[in-house]
């Protein structure tokens, strides 16, 4: 199995950026396709992107596309969500998962595997 540990939030003006990161333990995530999703107050848990550990393919939300990146790090063992021009609709608990099978997917339920999460807030 694999554990996930998500770092990087905050809080951040409109206009402005972070960087998320999921460091994995326990496993290689060579052997996993990985995604982040979020989920705001009220609302429930959304895809944002994901990427293929084997090939890089890397798939996102419309809502994000052009402004988030996602990457794979394999010394570090970790995933990053690079967050640019960030909007006050992004404000979110984002959370990275892990799913068996390398190619990429916003299905929730093929993913197995979950970080518990960290809050970025975005103010306007």
């Amino acid at each position: 199995q694999v554990q996930l540990v998500e770092s990087g939030g905050g809080l951040v003006q409109a206009g402005g950026s972070l960087r998320l990161s999921c460091a994995a333990s326990g496993r290689s995530l060579r052997f996993y396709g990985m995604g982040w999703f979020r989920q705001a107050p009220g609302k429930e848990r959304e895809f944002v992107a994901a990427i293929s550990w084997s090939d890089g393919k890397t798939y996102y939300a419309d809502s994000v596309k052009g402004r988030f990146t996602i990457s794979s790090d394999y010394a570090k063992n970790s995933v990053s969500l690079q967050m640019n021009s960030l909007k006050p609709e992004d404000t979110a608990v984002y959370s990275c998962a892990a799913r068996d099978g390398m190619d990429v997917s916003a299905a929730q339920p093929e993913y197995g595997y979950w970080g518990q999460g960290t809050q970025v807030t975005v103010s306007s």
